[in-house]
């Protein structure tokens, strides 16, 4: 042993140590901050069920690989970080002896492969990436970045360092090739016994490079160590647990129904409740239950949710990004006078003694004193034209790698700021005021609910008891549906598709009332739960005691509530969007579309919902039935998964737009784009936010004249007719 190699092998030693020790604290102590977050008692699902999502999620990548070649090289990357770890044992061998091998896999040709394989992957893989950051740097790309708003220090630091510790093994293999210590045939290395024939055959060399990758490997957990809030390091070891702990068993993302409003660990239950004691939505970070916490920590920065989100596309100040980043900032600063103690009751007094708070600086006590929402003048860590902008779409929940839960921590924020603070924007006060006295967002009279009917040449049964044995389908009719003009002639067309197939059918008449998705999505939870249970109530009725109660819905946030969110208040049903059962009918050949080979078909785009399509995965019915009516079909760029949302959801439907493009005129340039002359659509909002769109296009001459949004339902129905 040298001089040199013995110098190496102590500052090695020291250096795995102290990096290693620092990096297990570290982590101590995240797990014990993200428990200041509330209890979650519906996180602990079935071990098996959950573990295997993980499993399938970090090992197959499903998620990343949504995009293509970026996620198999990530997929190198992640791979070389766990798989490579024992070349980080050897290097620190190699600083004491220039031989070391790893026992019993020093001589075997395939280990020698696996690494000469994986090092070589991995180093593609971050230089791929790295030319992604590149050139999606805002500095080109500017708003249209999905990087603006990353930490680019923080981001450089860890491709410089994964690069150079995948060169430091090469080279470490290289110089024992050159030194005649490198026992693995050619073939399985042949990178490695290259650089071999042209280093110098300098044993010392070995032991230098392998320090240089001990401190580099040792370097990076020293600051992440420092840096508790560096995600884009971090998610290395949080992302199994996000993943692992998401909010539904069965793997799918958190979309469809919203999370119930928890208080304590369990759902809160509004007749009981106690606002002494209980939390009502999110109105401080520790209101967060422990696995958002987990959600703010584990947030790569990587900028998909942003890119995808229809706020952030149109100008708009909310990134769900940086609402994760802004939070976990937030929380990880408060941490330590919440660890302490500190807090508010509800008359704004601090709980915690002087004696406890002694030890925190000014800047930690300040930091407790933010609002958690308010503007920048209150100094608030969310500003509210932020938390009101979001359209609830879910494309940020769909396209996050790490199954982070953006919408449910929105709609959290706003069910504090409607049910506790009354802050809300002025008009969603008039859509409250209607759903509570009227029963529908527009303020109609309820008697008027049965005026889409009038003049239909068959007669709509109306259920005032029971319904009828014979009778198979309750057809849920919304608000839309009964009081917006647009919206009745897709109903009275659903009615006839399903009386020429003749598929018996009944409404619910005046019995009908809101079904509460609009409440629910601008935080007023306790008003949709007022509406939903008196919908439950009327529906449970109707259906008395038969066993299958299916009901066909027309919107897309009807489907969804009453799918998805009725069944927590006792509403079990087989609920199918009108698309899904007309698109079955013309299957069966009950629907016959009258296909005219010889008259022109104007070329057809579709819209997809986001209720209908990213939160229920309902795709093909609509563009199947397009095609039946003999329709050219055309994708629109963004479709299906993808797709850009109209701006009605999350209740912007009830909102003005005052920052910049209108999100219902961005997607109509978008359809346009495609060279359509008709766009189809499965849902009144929809069709309601299009139409707005597109008629004001076609006033300023940027779509051709005669350019008609349309249900697909209306489209089925002249094809029929023919």
């Amino acid at each position: 042993m040298t001089v040199l190699s013995y110098a190496a092998g102590l500052i090695a030693s020291a250096f795995i140590l102290v990096g290693f020790g620092m990096l297990i604290r570290a982590g101590f102590k995240i797990a014990a901050i993200v428990k200041l977050g509330q209890p979650d008692e519906t996180r602990n699902g079935a071990f098996w069920p959950r573990f295997k999502n993980m499993g399938t999620e970090v090992l197959g990548h499903t998620r990343m690989l949504k995009w293509g070649i970026v996620g198999v090289a990530h997929w190198f990357v992640m791979v070389g970080f766990g798989a490579l770890f024992l070349t980080l044992v050897e290097a620190v061998g190699e600083t004491w002896n220039p031989k070391f091998e790893i026992p019993l896999l020093g001589h075997w040709a395939l280990y020698g492969l696996f690494v000469e394989l994986i090092g070589l992957t991995t180093l593609l893989g971050i230089g791929y990436l790295i030319f992604v950051r590149q050139r999606n740097h805002p500095r080109v790309a500017e708003r249209k970045s999905r990087f603006l708003g990353s930490n680019f220090a923080q981001a450089y630091f860890v491709e410089f360092i994964v690069a150079s510790i995948g060169v430091c093994i090469f080279l470490i293999r290289g110089f024992k090739a050159a030194n005649g210590y490198f026992d693995y045939p050619t073939w399985a290395t042949p990178i490695s016994t290259g650089l071999g024939k042209i280093l110098p055959a300098w044993p010392a060399a070995i032991s230098v490079v392998a320090l240089i990758k001990v401190i580099l490997s040792m370097m990076w957990a020293i600051v992440i160590a420092q840096n508790l809030t560096m995600g884009i390091a971090w998610h290395r070891f949080t992302a199994f647990f996000n993943i692992y702990f998401k909010r539904e068993e069965s793997g799918a993302v958190a979309l469809g129904a919203l999370k119930p409003m928890m208080s304590n660990g369990a759902v809160l239950d509004f007749e009981k409740a106690d606002p002494e004691v209980d939390v009502f939505g999110a109105g401080k970070i520790e209101d967060f239950s422990w696995k958002g916490w987990l959600d703010f920590t584990t947030c790569t920065e990587c900028g998909r949710c942003q890119s995808q989100c229809p706020a952030w596309n149109t100008a708009k100040a909310l990134s769900p990004k940086m609402v994760m980043l802004q939070l976990r900032d937030h929380a990880f600063a408060k941490a330590p006078y919440l660890a302490a103690g500190g807090g508010m009751d509800m008359a704004g007094n601090e709980k915690a003694t002087d004696a406890q708070l002694a030890h925190l600086d000014p800047l930690q006590l300040a930091e407790a004193r933010r609002p958690l929402v308010g503007t920048a003048e209150q100094d608030g860590v969310i500003d509210p034209a932020v938390l009101w902008d979001c359209t609830t779409c879910g494309a940020c929940v769909e396209q996050c790698p790490v199954d982070i839960e953006h919408v449910d921590h929105i709609v959290d924020m706003r069910r504090y700021q409607v049910l506790i603070e009354s802050e809300f924007p002025s008009e969603l006060g008039g859509l409250f005021r209607n759903l509570e006295n009227k029963g529908n967002p527009w303020g109609q009279n309820n008697k008027d609910r049965m005026g889409w009917a009038a003049d239909l040449e068959f007669d709509v049964p109306v259920i005032t008891d029971v319904m009828n044995d014979d009778t198979e389908y309750l057809f849920w009719v919304g608000c839309a549906g009964a009081f917006e003009d647009r919206a009745k002639k897709t109903t009275r067309a659903i009615a006839e598709l399903l009386n020429i197939a003749g598929v018996t059918f009944a409404v619910l008449g005046t019995g009908e009332t809101c079904t509460g998705d609009s409440a629910r999505r601008a935080g007023n939870e306790f008003l949709f739960q007022m509406l939903a249970s008196q919908n439950v109530e009327t529906i449970n009725a109707a259906f008395g005691s038969r066993e299958q109660k299916k009901i066909v819905v027309s919107c897309a946030h009807c489907f969804n509530t009453l799918l998805n969110e009725y069944p927590a208040l006792g509403g079990e049903y087989e609920v199918v969007h009108h698309t899904q059962l007309l698109n079955k009918l013309v299957r069966d050949k009950r629907l016959v579309p009258l296909k005219r080979p010889s008259a022109p078909t104007a070329l057809t785009t579709y819209h997809d919902p986001c209720y209908l399509g990213r939160h229920n995965k309902v795709y093909e019915p609509p563009r199947e039935l397009i095609e039946a009516t003999g329709a050219t079909f055309q994708e629109m760029p963004r479709n299906q998964s993808r797709s850009m949302c109209c701006g009605a959801g999350g209740a912007r439907m009830w909102m003005e737009e005052k920052i910049g493009k209108r999100i219902n005129v961005e997607r109509v340039d978008e359809a346009i784009s495609t060279g359509a002359t008709a766009v189809a659509t499965s849902c009144p909002f929809c069709s309601i936010m299009l139409n707005d769109g597109m008629t004001a296009r076609l006033a300023d001459g940027s779509a051709t004249a005669g350019t008609e949004v349309k249900d697909v339902a209306l489209m089925l129905l002249a094809s029929v007719k023919g």
